[in-house]
């Protein structure tokens, strides 16, 4: 998981979801790895949620996004999206 939050904010997110996978604070330089997947909204300051997919090689077999922030994403699309694995 990968946020522009510091990466206090991302540890605390992660315990209070019960996630023990790495998490990333894209805090600084600010949004530079949304800025490369191509997420980064310059207007806002952070990342539009975006999903992706990427295998053990590194290679994005899928990725999906919303189209607000604040918008949840559906279990079942995470579902379909790991059965590219």
């Amino acid at each position: 998981a990968i946020s522009c939050d510091t990466v206090h904010a991302q540890k605390a997110w992660a315990a209070s979801e019960g996630y023990n996978f790495p998490v990333l604070a894209d805090f600084w330089p600010h949004g530079e790895v949304a800025k490369a997947y191509g997420v980064f909204n310059d207007a806002l300051g952070c990342a539009n949620r975006g999903t992706f997919l990427i295998d053990k090689d590194g290679v994005i077999v899928d990725a999906f996004f919303t189209d607000k922030l604040g918008t949840a994403r559906e279990k079942p699309r995470y579902e379909e999206a790991l059965t590219k694995l």
